[in-house]
Formats: C-alpha cells, sequence, structure tokens
C-alpha cells in the first residue's frame, strides 16, 4: 500500500487537528491546530479545493487572532 504526497499531506493535516484537540490548554490547541490548518491549506492547493483552502484560511486567521492579537490586548488591559 503506497501513499502519494497529497495524501500524506492531507492525513498529516487531518493527524493534527485530532491531536489539538487532545490539548487541555488552549495556547497548545491553537498552534497545533494553525500547522493543522496551514497543511490543510497546502492540501488544498494540492487538490485545487478552493473550499478546503478558504475554510482552514479562515481558522488559521482565527488561530492567529487569539494567540498575536487578542493576547496582546488582554495583557494590556491587564497591566492598566
Amino acid at each position: 500500500m503506497e501513499i502519494n504526497l497529497t495524501e500524506f499531506i492531507g492525513y498529516a493535516a487531518s493527524a493534527l487537528v485530532l491531536l489539538a484537540f487532545l490539548m487541555k490548554n488552549i495556547r497548545t490547541l491553537r498552534i497545533i491546530n494553525s500547522l493543522g490548518c496551514i497543511l490543510f491549506v497546502i492540501y488544498g492547493v494540492m487538490l485545487d479545493s478552493i473550499p478546503v483552502i478558504i475554510t482552514n484560511a479562515a481558522i488559521l486567521l482565527v488561530n492567529f487572532y487569539y494567540l498575536f492579537i487578542k493576547k496582546t490586548t488582554t495583557e494590556e488591559t491587564k497591566t492598566s
């Protein structure tokens, strides 16, 4: 049984997204989920699947917001 590169990336992306939901720490969950989303975007490009690309790019942006932008806003509020 042999899998090609596209299938391998799809399986790796799925594994990372599944692994993310096993995390107790929300920051770790978002980081691992982001890695899975990046792989899913690559997978979507390889398949020429716009829905896969759009969905995972949007989830990646949400994760980015909560990891970097919201964190900064929350920290500024705590120090005030």
